[in-house]
């Protein structure tokens, strides 16, 4: 498979890094990255040889969330001989149920969706100047299907602040809050590292891929397929209000919705 969106390098002693590779845009997902990602998680899993799985991003942000511009084109009529585009959701539960460690390396921006995905890994680092928000609210959506993930990793109370305001908030508060296990400065991140993929590689992978899938059977709020059905009519129906469109547009107008008062 042909990756235009990011890139795998499989190194020495079963470690493979996927590196998100849009810098131009943050970093930004599409169609066509949520399923190079959903193909490298399910090779990567399959693969014996594999034995930790980190994820990084290219350029100054870990990952912005969805491409607005692309996220727009694709709420009008569907071609029915179009094959539909891969899901976020469906995207970020291969990933939570990879069955090898998998580690973020957070940097720069993580919003939305691209905060989510550090969420789904075993272990999320962040360098100390590194930032996040969970925004939806303030383009008149609501991030639906992710509101499991932030839940698991963060208390309820903390998500209602964070969720309901938009607000950006730094890797201190991200580690405060259970979002991360760890902030680290650039010249410390590789030690850090090398002593979080060691501790996994003397785990038997066996047993550690027994011991994920029992406690994401076990964890609370259940993601199951219920659950999201019930989360994606939901936010699906708040794509097609008035406050979604004048959200869109006015985020890519660089401009203040209509709801702001002046």
């Amino acid at each position: 498979m042909s990756l235009t969106r990011i890139a795998v390098e499989r190194g020495a002693r079963g470690v493979a890094t996927i590196t998100l590779n849009r810098p131009d845009r943050g970093n930004a997902y599409d169609d066509v990255m949520l399923r190079e990602l959903s193909a490298q998680f399910a090779e990567l899993g399959a693969d014996p040889v594999v034995r930790v799985v980190l994820l990084r991003g290219s350029g100054k942000h870990f990952c912005v969330g969805a491409d607005i511009a692309w996220h727009r084109s694709n709420q009008g009529p569907k071609d029915p001989n179009t094959p539909p585009p891969p899901k976020l959701i469906e995207t970020l539960l291969a990933l939570d149920r990879l069955p090898k460690p998998t580690i973020a390396i957070v940097h720069g921006a993580a919003v939305g969706g691209g905060l989510a995905l550090p969420l789904c890994c075993d272990v999320a680092l962040a360098m100390d100047d590194a930032f996040f928000s969970i925004p939806e609210v303030r383009i008149g959506l609501m991030p639906g299907p992710l509101v499991p993930i932030f839940l698991r990793a963060m208390e309820y109370r903390a998500f209602r602040r964070y969720g309901l305001s938009g607000e950006r908030f730094s890797a201190a508060e991200a580690l405060r809050l259970g979002l991360l296990h760890q902030t680290v400065t650039a010249d410390q991140c590789d030690a850090e590292l090398a002593k979080i993929i060691e501790a996994f590689l003397i785990s038997a992978p066996g047993a550690i891929a027994g011991l994920k899938e029992t406690a994401a059977r076990l964890a609370t709020p259940p993601i199951t397929d219920a659950v999201l059905k019930d989360l994606e009519l939901t936010s699906r129906g708040m794509l097609e209000t008035d406050e979604a469109r004048e959200g869109v547009a006015s985020f890519l107008e660089k401009r203040k919705p209509n709801w702001y008062p002046q």
